[in-house]
């Protein structure tokens, strides 16, 4: 049975790859194309392109997870686990410093650290801090803001602010409760022991039940992207308490990775205030449409929607509080 799945996906596969490089050439694809109105293939662009820039960084995710699952033990967690609950949010934050990990690619390495033994609110701040806070995201919002430092240091100061925001929260409802779902994925791996085989079993299977969600959810945020009105968000710009609302609704909508983000923010500088593209920076890495559909899969909807809620209030009230201060 396991061979005959095999080889369906195999074959699958191989049409799916013959009819992408060779599509222009087969006289019923054109014809096909042909009847089909230009939202489609706009709507295909993006999924593509969306789907393309976020498996590298997928794939990047689930070997780190791989890596914890197999050969990091729960001893060692033990030992580098922080003594004081809340204290210990700060170096977890300042840790995204360090790791260059985008918002596609931070859920599967989070999930095995709870499952490690990893602080739950610890493990939140640490899925926080990485998308917003690693070198690549500042120097991709140095060079989109070359004139205007304000973004870079606003983007990474009230990052930080909603990261230990959003992670005391946590600690607060969830402390006694477990917040992952149960998983088979894990009891798969439980008795293969350390070895290289074990480690890409386990990137394998997790690669594939991770982008299951990934493309569904790029499905629906390149439906949202073909369709949306631009020249309506444009009309409301300049509006103090519902600008920055609709860019934390468009930034969760383009589900752009939190490395090309700044670009795209960029291009509404003369159309949105500064608060309000400061909102789309902030919330993007921490939630957008594709992470939602990763995270109902993996963590309790409970969890899940109080962390929704906790990120849009957190990002949304500092870039009110931000508006008296520029």
């Amino acid at each position: 049975m396991r061979f005959s799945k095999s080889l369906i996906v195999n074959v699958l596969f191989l049409i799916l790859i013959y009819l992408f490089l060779f599509s222009e050439h087969i006289k019923i694809a054109k014809d096909i194309a042909n009847l089909l109105p230009s939202q489609i293939f706009n709507l295909n662009t993006i999924f593509l392109g969306i789907i393309i820039e976020a498996i590298p960084f997928i794939l990047l995710g689930v070997i780190a997870s791989s890596i914890i699952q197999i050969f990091v033990s729960e001893k060692v967690i033990q030992k580098v686990m922080p003594k004081h609950a809340l204290l210990a949010m700060i170096p977890a934050t300042l840790l995204g410093i360090i790791f260059p990990i985008c918002e596609c690619a931070i859920i599967p390495v989070v999930r095995r650290l709870i499952k490690k033994g990893l602080p739950q609110h610890i493990s939140i701040v640490f899925m926080l801090s990485v998308p917003a806070l690693n070198p690549v995201v500042y120097l991709s919002t140095y060079y989109a803001f070359q004139n205007n430092h304000i973004f870079l240091f606003g983007r990474m100061i009230l990052s930080f602010l909603a990261a230990i925001t959003i992670g005391m929260i946590t600690y607060v409802l969830f402390r006694d409760k477990t917040i992952l779902k149960h998983s088979t994925l894990d009891e798969r791996h439980m008795n293969h022991g350390k070895s290289w085989t074990a480690f890409f079993k386990h990137v394998s299977d997790e690669f594939f039940d991770t982008g299951k969600y990934l493309v569904f959810g790029a499905l629906l945020a390149s439906l949202f992207h073909t369709f949306l009105n631009r020249n309506v968000l444009d009309s409301i710009g300049s509006h103090q308490l519902i600008a920055p609302a609709v860019m934390m609704g468009f930034s969760y909508v383009l589900s752009v990775c939190s490395e090309a983000d700044a670009f795209v923010a960029s291009s509404f500088i003369h159309s949105f205030n500064t608060e309000s593209i400061l909102a789309f920076l902030v919330i993007g890495p921490m939630l957008d449409l594709k992470n939602t559909i990763m995270l109902f899969a993996y963590f309790r909807f409970k969890f899940v929607s109080v962390f929704i809620i906790s990120a849009v209030a957190a990002v949304y009230g500092l870039s009110q509080i931000l508006h008296f201060f520029i």
